[in-house]
């Protein structure tokens, strides 16, 4: 079935929504402290809250899709995510606003994890395609989400940032409820079985935790980098600039990995991209070590992973999705909850340790370099029997 362009556009919407609804408010935080007569600490948990709601929401609307259907499913997400919204609108008080922030991630998880799904259940021929062509336009959203903010807040005030999640989400309800519902049918295993069965294929948790690994070295840097540029003497502006070459890096990649998948097949380019991710990742350790006078030694080789990163999602989301058609939703879902968890672990091990940003993030991205090959050595059935515990029945005794 060939995928329309407003189905590539629905789709790409869904898949940026959560993006959206996390960086939107970004901008406004010190307008938001004034308001609620608070401290940066609670307006900032707010991120945090809306973190943990994500990595709780992504399983759970999983299980639910593959149980309910995906139309259903998703509507209700999105109807969840814009009630909260519109209730974030009007909130006055911080106990209101750490609140419905979480009952907004757990709505958002729905298209955030039910979009893959339909992928892979509607069009399991294009795929990877959609996934390629889809996961670039994502990598935009972190960068013009709190631009949009900006604009609202400065002219209609941070209420406005909320009211424009509302729109959004009953704009997506109402072309949700349009789509044609699929029928569901009698699952014949378990929602416990299918979680043991993904676990247990090593195709599945392979591509997920280069998946999780390469998304956490993302993390890692996004968490230093403006310590970093501030311990050098950067301004706040040039902070916010430096963010726009490895966006720019990201969708180079996703481009160029979608051509050479075409051109020379999933396997062979995601070997190439490990490699590219290793050789920047030594690099930027390397200068993480070192007392720096310019941001580059870091900042142009992390470009490098940014390249890598945007051609590597869609190869390993499309390899683990596809590996397990009896249940995408619960899959997926596992995949970005796993990845969302290990990709928190990561900023946080980063945090904790600011006063040292920049060695402390090339030693976490280093970490995430170790764990990308650990996951193409689980996924890579030729390699991981190397490394598997040797058969003692075939062990031939020298006495």
């Amino acid at each position: 079935m060939t995928i329309s362009k407003l189905q590539l556009v629905y789709l790409a919407a869904l898949s940026m929504l959560g993006f959206i609804a996390t960086d939107m408010y970004l901008p406004a935080f010190k307008a938001m402290e004034v308001d609620f007569a608070t401290g940066p600490e609670y307006i900032a948990l707010s991120l945090t809250v809306f973190l943990v709601g994500m990595a709780i929401g992504q399983l759970l609307w999983g299980l639910a899709s593959d149980k309910f259907g995906h139309r259903n499913t998703l509507a209700a997400g999105l109807t969840l995510f814009t009630l909260a919204s519109f209730g974030l609108a009007f909130s006055d008080q911080v106990w209101q606003l750490l609140t419905l922030r979480f009952v907004q991630a757990i709505g958002v998880c729905a298209p955030a994890v039910i979009w893959q799904a339909m992928v892979i259940k509607r069009h399991a021929n294009q795929s990877q395609q959609i996934f390629a062509t889809i996961m670039p336009l994502v990598a935009l959203s972190p960068a013009l989400a709190p631009q949009l903010g900006v604009l609202l807040a400065d002219n209609f005030g941070w209420h406005s940032i909320f009211i424009a999640l509302t729109i959004m989400g009953v704009l997506l309800v109402a072309v949700t409820m349009a789509q044609k519902s699929e029928p569901t049918t009698a699952k014949p295993t378990s929602v416990s079985n299918d979680i043991k069965a993904l676990i247990g294929s090593k195709t599945y948790l392979g591509n997920v935790l280069m998946f999780a690994t390469a998304s956490a070295a993302f993390f890692a840097y996004l968490t230093g980098m403006p310590e970093i540029m501030a311990q050098l003497g950067y301004a706040a502006k040039d902070i916010g600039l430096s963010f726009i070459p490895q966006t720019i890096a990201f969708m180079a990649g996703g481009y160029l990995g979608k051509v050479g998948v075409k051109k020379f097949g999933d396997e062979k380019v995601l070997r190439q991209l490990i490699g590219l991710f290793s050789v920047a990742s030594l690099l930027i350790f390397i200068a993480s070590q070192w007392q720096l006078s310019s941001i580059w030694p870091i900042l142009a080789p992390f470009c490098l992973i940014a390249v890598a990163n945007g051609a590597l999602y869609p190869i390993v989301v499309n390899r683990a999705l596809a590996s397990a058609k009896q249940s995408p939703a619960t899959a997926a879902g596992l995949q970005n909850s796993l990845q969302i968890s290990v990709s928190s672990l990561s900023s946080a091990l980063v945090a904790a340790m600011a006063s040292q940003a920049q060695a402390v993030t090339g030693f976490a991205i280093i970490i995430c370099m170790a764990g990308l090959w650990a996951g193409y050595i689980i996924s890579n059935k030729e390699l991981s029997k190397h490394f598997s515990a040797p058969d003692n029945s075939r062990v031939v005794s020298d006495e």
